[in-house]
This record gives C-alpha cells, structure tokens and sequence, in this order.
C-alpha cells in the first residue's frame, strides 16, 4: 500500500476542504511573514541612518518632524535656523561635529540636500564616479537618484521648488554632476548632495519681501511674517555628534529653554514612533495567529469528518493487511501536507505583498525594502505550523485505533 498516493487521492477526493485549510493556513503564514521582514527591514533602515547621530537641532516645531526630515529625508522640515546660530552652537566645546544641512527644493521629488564633505564621511559613503562637490552648484548623486533619473557625470539639472514636482524651476541656476556616490544602503542613496551655499545661491538676487517669501516657501510653502528685510543666510538643520555623553544631558535642555532653536534626540523619537507602530504590529501579528490556529481547527474537523465517511474504508482496508499505525500515519501525512502547503503559499504571499508595498513606499518615500531569503523567525514558524498540523491531524486520526473492524464490516 503506496501510503502517499492514497493520501494525496484523499486530499483531491475532498478540494473544497483541502484549499480552505490550505488558504487558512496560508494567509496565517503570509502575514506574520510580511510583518516579520517588514519590521526587520525598518529596524535595520533606521538604526542604521541614525547612527552616531546624537542631536538634531532646528527650529522650533515637533521634535519628530525634525527627525525625519533631517535624518530620513521623510518629512517637511520645521523651518529655518540663522546660520551664526547654529555656527555658535558647532563651537560648542562638548560638540564633537556639526554637520549642516539645508533643503527645500527637489528635482524629480529626489531632495536636494545642502551640506559639506562630513556628511558623506558620516554616512561612510563612496564614489563610485567622479568627485566630492567643491564649490556652489556641484552636486553629487545617490546611488538610486542616478539609477532612476539617468543623469550621469558632466550632465546639468535645475531643482524646483518644495518636495512635490509641481514646485517652481529654478531654470536660471542649473546644477552640475560631479559624482555618483556607491549604494550603501543608507539616505544617501536616495539624496542629491551639495554644499549648503548652493541653496544660497539657487535664490540669489531675490531683494526683499520677495526674497524673504523664497526662503519660507523652501521649507514650509509661508513666507515669514517679518517680509521687510533681506533674506539672512539660513539653514535648515544641523546634525550632531557629542565629545562625550555629557553632552547629551546638558545641551538639548539649554536649547530648547533658553533659545528659539528646538533640539531633538533622535534615539529617544524613533524607539517611541517604533512603540506606537509596535502596537498595531502586534496586534496583527495575533490576528494571524489567530487565523493559523483557525486553520489547523479546519484540518481537524476536515479530517474527523473525513474519518466518518470513510470508517468503512478504513476497515476495509485492515481486514486486507494494512496495520493501524500505517492508517494512522496515513492520516497524519495528510495534515503535514497541508501544513507544508499553506506554509509555501504563505511565504509567496508575504513576498508578493512585499514587492507591492515596497513599489507603493518607492514612489512616496524612496525607500524601498528587498525581498529576503527566509528569516530566522520565519524558520521557528515552520516548526510551528508543521506541529499544529501535525496536533490537528492526531486527534481525529487516533479513532481508528477505536475501529470495531467486525462491527464496522457488518454494519456497511
């Protein structure tokens, strides 16, 4: 007796059942696979960008904006900061380095970041063409920004206003492609870098209020209140390192209470937006438990009611020589196929749905995540899955060790 012939004839004599377990067992897997390499991939994403990042000052606004526009490029930034100010604080003796930065424009909505050589030694990035910029207007690209905008080195672009594409083109002030930096899997392969005076210099020549309107409009879309003075030298932001970790004590307090700069702790508001997105990853994560264990109950009913159908069958076929325990594991074999199955299926689901959210995050955000090969976690799952198979199908199979073969045969 072929043991797997006669089970996967069992599961094609039943398919409505077998693919209802299976799809159970299936959406179960997939979305705790899909939050498993989701959350991995985040985690990993933004430990990595905030690294030696201690502080970042700008102005006054929420602590987490400023976070994300400055170190993730993911948000509107709070507004300006006087360049002599933040110059002040970057002297500060427990200041180890201060890296500027100033944004506003973009060009394809990939931003335009104005900085210095720091950021890119900070990040750990390489060229992989060309040269660091040198002078206002040079601007090195991210690995990504060249891929998917084509623009090579020698190559001119003029970015637009804000971070959408329908802002104003800064047609008159063209940038020029000095370098192509390598992926490294860091903001910076999705970033234009250029020294922060080019910012100064793309709206040059604006006097006045209509100046002062330009400056708003690159970081918020307002024009400052105070529109009857000259545009002063401004920054957007600064990211910095301490000497030690007293610094991290003392400074962010004196800044936020006893001046108009808003200093912000990037540890402390990523892990509290990572708690708040815990929550509903949690949540859930226990609803796809909830559907494996639904579908290893419809493995066990599928498998009793099979069981009742076919007791006729089964004595039948101990009364030609097959051994109980060889029906038994017949039976067990049945729900380790479905159990293996809807695993499969899962891990497609959870990749598929990944390369959907990861197109949709692309073109919001240009982050992306990449379809991993299969996870720790995710290996613990299939031990799970196999023995919840392997339990549903154990309890309704130990009846035929109840079969009165006699009884059963005369009855039918």
């Amino acid at each position: 007796m072929n043991v797997v012939k006669i089970t996967l004839a069992n599961l094609r004599d039943k398919p409505l059942s077998t693919f209802l377990s299976t799809l159970l067992m299936a959406l179960g897997v997939g979305l705790i696979s899909l939050l498993v390499l989701i959350s991995q991939q985040l985690e990993d994403k933004f430990t990595r960008n905030l690294k030696g990042i201690d502080m970042v000052v700008g102005a006054k606004g929420s602590p987490l904006q400023i976070i994300l526009s400055s170190i993730y490029q993911i948000d509107s930034p709070t507004g300006n900061i006087p360049l002599d100010d933040a110059n002040r604080l970057a002297r500060n003796p427990m200041v180890k380095t201060a890296i500027p930065l100033s944004m506003g424009d973009n060009y394809k909505l990939f931003r335009i970041v104005g900085t210095d050589q720091r950021y890119l030694d900070h990040f750990e990035a390489k060229l992989a063409q060309g040269r660091v910029f040198q002078q206002p207007l040079e601007a090195v690209l991210g690995d990504k920004v060249a891929r998917q905008t084509g623009l090579k080195i020698g190559d001119t672009f003029a970015g637009a206003h804000g971070f959408d594409a329908e802002g104003h083109v800064h047609g008159d002030a063209k940038y020029k492609v000095v370098g192509i930096a390598a992926f490294n899997n860091s903001v910076v392969d999705n970033v234009i870098l250029t020294p922060y005076e080019s910012i100064w210099k793309v709206h040059e020549g604006q006097e006045g209020s209509q100046g002062n309107e330009i400056i708003g409009e690159m970081v918020n879309g307002e024009a400052p209140a105070d529109s009857a003075a000259g545009p002063a030298h401004e920054i957007t932001s600064l990211l910095i390192s301490f000497r030690n970790p007293m610094g991290n004590v003392i400074l962010p307090r004196i800044i936020n209470e006893n001046s108009k700069l808003q200093a912000a702790s990037p540890a402390l508001e990523i892990n509290r937006m990572l708690d708040l997105l815990g929550v509903g990853v949690d949540t859930l994560r226990w609803m796809a438990l909830v559907i494996i264990v639904i579908a290893g109950v419809s493995v066990f009913i599928s498998l009793y009611n099979s069981l009742k159908e076919r007791k006729y069958e089964m004595a039948l076929m101990l009364s030609m020589g097959a051994t109980r325990g060889r029906l038994f594991l017949m039976l067990l074999l049945e729900g380790l196929i479905i159990s293996v199955f809807g695993y499969l299926f899962g891990l497609l689901f959870s990749r598929i749905a990944l390369g959907i959210l990861s197109a949709g995050a692309d073109q919001s955000f240009h982050y992306s995540f990449q379809v991993m090969a299969l996870t720790t976690p995710e290996v613990y799952l299939f031990g799970g899955v196999l023995a919840l198979g392997l339990l549903a199908a154990a309890l309704p199979s130990l009846t035929i060790y109840r079969i009165n073969l006699s009884r059963t045969l005369a009855e039918e």
